[in-house]
């Protein structure tokens, strides 16, 4: 029981639980930041990097606008895409098309 100084008294238990403190050691941040870097995409080429960066600073120093700059990435970005998606598709045939290349005799010329 504890008592103030008015007088007044209030009874209190002393209890004993077990608290856990989460801690990290270095190795535990070093596998943590391995195993988190795997869950983020490739760095992109230093070329895009440069690039990318220079129009974040044009934007920001005031010779762009920020939302020009913003299309201009974007639009970027989704040509580079559209254009590795395309050159994919004519290095690789699909099998549909090998299997009709393997299916037809080849043509006798005269």
């Amino acid at each position: 029981m504890h008592r103030s100084k008015q007088g007044m008294s209030v009874h209190t238990l002393d209890v004993r639980a077990p608290l856990h403190v989460p801690y990290f050691t270095p190795g535990d941040v070093v596998n943590n930041a391995r195993t988190a870097s795997q869950w983020l995409p490739p760095m992109p080429p230093a070329r895009e990097l440069w690039y990318y960066g220079g129009l974040g600073a044009l934007a920001v120093a005031g010779a762009l606008e920020w939302p020009v700059a913003l299309a201009v990435g974007g639009a970027t970005v989704l040509l580079r895409r559209s254009g590795q998606q395309e050159s994919a598709e004519r290095r690789e045939p699909t099998a549909e098309s090998a299997s009709e290349q393997v299916a037809q005799p080849a043509k006798k010329r005269d």
